[in-house]
């Protein structure tokens, strides 16, 4: 027999379960016959029985099937916490092996470092000393450079320089009038005790320029400097 669910204001009705009758035949089996209330009492029963048995089987599925279902989702659950935990370790027993090397790699970026500085200042410190020999030993033989040096300064220097003085180490100017005494009458040269050899003033009565071979040493090494650092970076 279908039964039908009635439906009514968008809401359902659940069916009433009537229960069952026992068949006549049945009942004269049981010799019911002569007490149909007692029959009925079985019968209803019965019936109860069979409702508390589904509900049980049924109670008892679902549990199972909750048991299931949680464990799976408890073991997935604990797999994803495994790795995480497993990563966390893992990284953690990883930083701690290296942790020596790194230090190891520290110290040797500091000491390559240090060293890369000192290779630099001694390197710049021959070409320096080597520079220096350099220009003694030509202006030693060639002191009258130092008057194209003014010359280069005087052209270089705006308007029209007046009243020039040259002022040179005394030794260098005595060479220079000995040397080339035509080319020293042409310029006011000037002993100063206070200039080192190689060292030269152009006066004027506008400016001051020194063209010494020190400046221009200290520049060409401070160019030097800057190289060498552009080229280890």
């Amino acid at each position: 027999m279908a039964i039908k669910v009635i439906k009514a204001d968008s809401r359902a009705w659940r069916p009433f379960r009537f229960p069952p009758r026992c068949a006549t035949a049945s009942a004269d089996n049981h010799g019911w016959d002569s007490d149909p209330a007692a029959r009925q009492r079985a019968i209803s029963e019965g019936f109860q029985e069979g409702l508390e048995k589904g509900y049980q089987d049924g109670v008892g599925e679902g549990r199972e099937a909750g048991l299931r279902e949680g464990f799976e989702a408890g073991r997935q659950d604990g797999l994803r916490k495994g790795r995480e935990e497993g990563r966390a370790q893992g990284r953690q027993a990883f930083d701690e092996a290296c942790a020596p090397l790194q230090a190891a790699a520290d110290a040797f970026a500091e000491f390559h470092q240090a060293f890369e500085l000192a290779r630099r200042k001694e390197l710049l410190e021959l070409v320096q000393k080597v520079a220096r020999q350099v220009i003694r030993v030509e202006l030693t033989l060639h002191p009258t450079q130092l008057l194209s040096l003014a010359e280069e300064a005087l052209a270089a220097m705006p308007g029209e320089p007046t009243d020039v003085q040259i002022l040179l180490n005394p030794e260098e100017c005595a060479r220079i009038r000995e040397l080339a005494p035509e080319r020293a009458a042409n310029w006011r040269l000037v002993p100063d005790e206070r200039l080192a050899l190689g060292e030269c003033r152009v006066v004027t009565a506008q400016a001051e320029a020194d063209i010494g071979c020190q400046q221009r040493l200290d520049s060409c090494m401070e160019a030097l400097s800057g190289h060498l650092q552009q080229s280890e970076d």
